[in-house]
C-alpha cells in the first residue's frame, strides 16, 4: 500500500493528506465545508473543493490520480450535510468499532476511485427530552484524532482528551481505550463572536490574546465561575475605560472567563464522568491549548497529570487515526 488520500471534512475547512509507508509527502487545505452545503441547500461546492484539494495535493507529490491505492475520508464529510450521510457508531467505540463501521462510497465528482468513510461517534441517551439532553453528544472527526493521539503517546487510559477550537471537545477513554462519551462546547464560537461582534470589539481591538498571560488568565475564569459569563465579559469594559490593563491583558481576561466556563462544563456535564485524578490530554490550537493548561493545573479539583500535545505531534492526527481505523479493517496490511 505506497500512497493513502486522508480527507478530513470540517465546519470551514478540508485538509487533503497524501501518505506514503506512513509518512507525509504532501498537504492541502482549502477554505470549504459542510458550513457550505448548509447555507447553500445543496453538496457542489464541497464536492468541487473536495476535488480541487486532491488535485492540488497530488500535483504538489507529482503523483497521478491513478496511482493512489486508498482513500480516507473523516469529519463532517459523513455528516448529513456532507458528501455521504453515515451514522455515529454508539460509544463505547474503539478501533474496532470504527472499522466495523466503515463504507466504501463512489463519488465520480469527487474521486474515480472509492472513498472509505469512517462514522464519527455519539454518546447513548434514550428517550431525549428536557431532563437528560445535557447527557447527549456527539462527534464526527475528533475520533480519529483521538485514536491519533493514543498511538502517537502511547496512552492507556483512562483519560481525558482535551480538543479546543471553535467547537471545543472533551472525550473520555476507558481503560480499554475505548470513547466512552464526549461533551461539546462552543468556546471559540464565543470567544469569536464576543471579541467581532459585541460592544467588546473597540476594548480588544477585535484581536484575541497574543500571548498568555496568567494573572489575567486566572483572574477571567474565577470571575465567570462566580459572577457568570456575561457580567464578566462585561467587565472586559470596564477594565478598558478605568483602568491600565492593556489590550493582550484584557483579550486574557476574556479567554479565562471563556475557558473558565468550559472546566465547570467538565466538571459538572453528565455526558461524560470526569474525574479529578484522570490525566488529561490537551491538543488544539496553540494559544487555547496553553491557556487551558495554566488553568487546570491551578484548579484544586483537578489532579491527574496533564500533558500538551505539541504542535509537531497534532498536525496530522486525523490521517494518522485513519489509517489506523483502516489498518483495523483490514484495508492495510
Amino acid at each position: 500500500m505506497n500512497h493513502i488520500l486522508t480527507i478530513d471534512t470540517g465546519t470551514t475547512n478540508t485538509r487533503v493528506t497524501l501518505w506514503r509507508e506512513g509518512v507525509v509527502i504532501a498537504h492541502q487545505s482549502h477554505e470549504v465545508g459542510v458550513r457550505d452545503t448548509a447555507i447553500s441547500g445543496n453538496s457542489e461546492k464541497l464536492k468541487r473543493g473536495v476535488r480541487d484539494t486532491i488535485l492540488k495535493t497530488l500535483r504538489a507529490a507529482n503523483i497521478e490520480e491513478d496511482q493512489v491505492d486508498l482513500v480516507l475520508g473523516s469529519g463532517m464529510i459523513s455528516s448529513n450535510v456532507g458528501l455521504f450521510e453515515l451514522a455515529h457508531v454508539p460509544a463505547p467505540a474503539g478501533l474496532q468499532q470504527l472499522a466495523r463501521g466503515m463504507v466504501s462510497i463512489v463519488i465520480p465528482e469527487v474521486f474515480a476511485k472509492p472513498i472509505w468513510i469512517i462514522p464519527g461517534v455519539r454518546n447513548v441517551v434514550e428517550n431525549i427530552g428536557l431532563h437528560n439532553c445535557e447527557a447527549m453528544d456527539m462527534m464526527r472527526g475528533e475520533e480519529v484524532e483521538v485514536i491519533g493521539v493514543i498511538a502517537q503517546l502511547g496512552i492507556t487510559g483512562p483519560a481525558m482528551m482535551i480538543m479546543p477550537g471553535s467547537h471545543s471537545k472533551f472525550v473520555c477513554i476507558d481503560e480499554k481505550n475505548n470513547i466512552t462519551g464526549c461533551v461539546t462546547t462552543l468556546a471559540g464560537e464565543l470567544l469569536y463572536v464576543i471579541t467581532h461582534n459585541t460592544i467588546l470589539a473597540k476594548s480588544l481591538e477585535s484581536g484575541f490574546a497574543t500571548s498568555i498571560n496568567p494573572e489575567m488568565l486566572l483572574a477571567g475564569a474565577l470571575s465567570a465561575q462566580t459572577i457568570g459569563l456575561g457580567r464578566t465579559c462585561f467587565n472586559v469594559r470596564i477594565l478598558d475605560q478605568f483602568t491600565i490593563y492593556e489590550r493582550n491583558d484584557r483579550a486574557n481576561f476574556l479567554l479565562g472567563a471563556v475557558l473558565g466556563a468550559d472546566l465547570l462544563t467538565l466538571k459538572n456535564s453528565t455526558a461524560i464522568k470526569m474525574m479529578p485524578g484522570t490525566p488529561i490530554y490537551i491538543c488544539g490550537k496553540p494559544i487555547l491549548k496553553d491557556a487551558l493548561s495554566l488553568l487546570i493545573k491551578n484548579d484544586d479539583y483537578f489532579s491527574g497529570d496533564v500533558t500538551v500535545v505539541t504542535d509537531e505531534m497534532q498536525a496530522h492526527l486525523a490521517g494518522q487515526g485513519a489509517i489506523l481505523v483502516a489498518a483495523a479493517r483490514g484495508l492495510i496490511k
